[in-house]
């Protein structure tokens, strides 16, 4: 199989923007997969069809289509001519009969393993028990209304002609195994797997954020749902060397290589912020601290987001969560800045955060001990409902805006791709 049926369905509500989403779209999986040699890409009624120069890299190709935003789901399939005859010959061609099971001589049910089937973890192929099925069905969608079969009548001839084949029996609840069919304008497509992609919109459509991400659980959780929906994302990460070590840098990195698998390039501004806490702590009392470094973080991090045309920040931020994620502490950390605040895990707890740290990868990145800056000069009782004429009190004893230009200044840059 050298062709993959790519489907999406939020972009299908887009109406008279639709075209600009698809052509997101298009670019964004060509970058996925630009060096397994494509051949084309084009779009088709509510579906993309991507061919490759060759044979598909099924594990490959699975994996990197699996992870781009806007994806729905996707088969890898096989083209054939608008004929039912040729349309049957070659499904059943791709049923293999050299692993049909040693009972089936004595009249025992099915024992075919389709060939050119997504393999999984197990070396099986997806949906399949022992690499054979004992029963399966038929699932036809008809995008071309004016073929000469309705779907049902497709399903009922191809099904029997599968059936006659495996001996297997035709289940239309719970089968063991799908044929999928695609009936288009020109071509017709079969394949034998329907892949979840993630879903949400194509990187770029929403336009650029900076992302202040940290080398734990929160923050890369709520960078991936930002790039779901759309965004494509600058990352800023502050760190506290030479007090600390280099631990939490090197996390970044490694978060970065596994998110920059979705939007393909990626740009990391490393921010040294050691010696702006420590000017803050010769500055100011204990219990303000940790809301006059979360300030300082934003101003830094717009002053960024400004210079890269970014038009929002984004933090790791869950309601309640640690003491500067109290609603007072985060209304007055928020007027630190003009840039609008997006905080995706801000009604989510934990647990489900962690639970989504696993699903995209980065829970274990995450997990490494690391010192952390937000660990340094912490007093032992933060403030939990700052006063925002407090806060400014406060900050009126040191030098805001040099503290914001050492900061952008003092930055190093860091470029990731992928593949």
């Amino acid at each position: 199989m050298d062709s993959v049926l790519i489907r999406y369905h939020e972009i299908a509500l887009k109406k008279g923007n639709r075209a600009y989403f698809t052509e997101l779209l298009k670019r964004n999986v060509i970058s996925a997969v630009k060096d397994l040699g494509v051949k084309d890409i084009r779009s088709l009624p509510a579906r993309l069809l991507l061919t490759l120069k060759s044979d598909i890299d099924q594990a490959t190709a699975t994996e990197r289509i699996g992870a781009v935003f806007g994806v729905a789901n996707f088969s890898l399939v096989e083209r054939t001519p608008r004929d039912m005859d040729a349309l049957r010959e070659r499904i059943l061609d791709s049923l293999d009969p050299s692993t049909r099971a040693p009972a089936l001589a004595a009249g025992s049910c099915s024992g075919f393993r389709p060939t050119g089937v997504l393999e999984g973890a197990t070396g099986l192929p997806v949906g399949l028990h022992g690499g054979r099925f004992e029963s399966f069905r038929i699932d036809t969608q008809r995008g071309d209304k004016t073929f000469s079969l309705t779907s049902p009548e497709i399903n009922r001839v191809l099904g029997a002609a599968v059936k006659e084949r495996s001996h297997a029996r035709v289940d239309l609840e719970n089968p063991e195994f799908t044929v999928f069919v695609e009936i288009l304008p020109h071509d017709a497509f079969f394949g034998f797997n329907k892949i979840p992609g993630p879903g949400g919109l194509p990187v770029g459509a929403s336009g650029r954020v900076v992302s202040l991400i940290s080398g734990g659980i929160d923050s890369p959780v709520a960078s991936y749902r930002m790039m779901q929906r759309g965004c494509r994302l600058i990352f800023v990460h502050f760190h506290s060397a030479p007090y600390q070590d280099k631990t939490s840098q090197e996390k970044v990195r490694e978060l970065l290589k596994r998110l920059t698998r979705h939007q393909f390039n990626s740009r990391l501004f490393l921010i040294p912020f050691g010696e702006i806490q420590r000017q803050i702590v010769a500055a100011v009392s204990r219990p303000l601290r940790v809301v006059l470094y979360r300030r300082m973080m934003l101003r830094i991090a717009e002053a960024i987001a400004r210079r890269e045309k970014a038009k929002a920040l984004v933090t790791g931020e869950s309601l309640g969560q640690v003491a500067s994620q109290t609603l007072e502490n985060m209304a007055v950390i928020q007027q630190a800045t003009t840039l609008p605040m997006l905080r995706p895990l801000v009604g989510m707890d934990k647990q489900e955060i962690i639970d989504q740290a696993r699903r995209i990868g980065t829970f274990d990145i995450s997990s490494i001990p690391d010192q952390d800056c937000c660990q340094l000069f912490v007093p032992k009782h933060p403030a939990t409902k700052a006063e925002l004429a407090d806060v400014e009190q406060a900050e009126a004893h040191y030098d805001v805006k040099e503290m914001v230009r050492l900061g952008v200044e003092n930055a190093a840059e860091e470029e990731f791709s992928f593949p």
